[in-house]
């Protein structure tokens, strides 16, 4: 209960644009911030892009700056991941994370909950 559960992966051809969700439902307290990682086989999870609610500050890993948005909906502990331009060391598992996330933004360990991850393939 209250996990965050992503949606909106999957197949996409290089240059093409896929947009993920994640909502958390029977939660009752709103996350302080939400986040986008991803992870690609064999290597460690890594940082996508952060959102705090309190002023809507956003923060980006460089592999997203200019094509990736990432926005929500503070009162429903729902974000979006918009990904663009999107290149085949894009394909990736991408999980999202929420919490009080009182430590860097980027950093795994400041998350306190996480979904399951969905799957984002690009390939042509």
């Amino acid at each position: 209960q209250g996990q965050p559960v992503e949606s909106g992966g999957g197949l996409v051809q290089p240059g093409g644009s896929l947009r993920l969700s994640c909502a958390t439902s029977g939660r009752t307290f709103r996350f302080y911030a939400m986040g986008w990682f991803r992870q690609a086989p064999g290597k460690e999870r890594e940082f996508v892009a952060a959102i705090k609610w309190s002023g809507s500050m956003r923060y980006y890993g460089d592999s997203a700056k200019g094509r990736f948005t990432i926005s929500g909906d503070s009162a429903r502990n729902t974000v979006f991941l918009q990904m663009s331009s999107l290149k085949p060391d894009d394909t990736a598992v991408y999980y999202c994370a929420g919490g009080t996330v009182l430590g860097p933004v980027d950093n795994l360990s400041s998350y306190d909950y996480w979904g399951q991850g969905t799957q984002v393939t690009v390939s042509s």
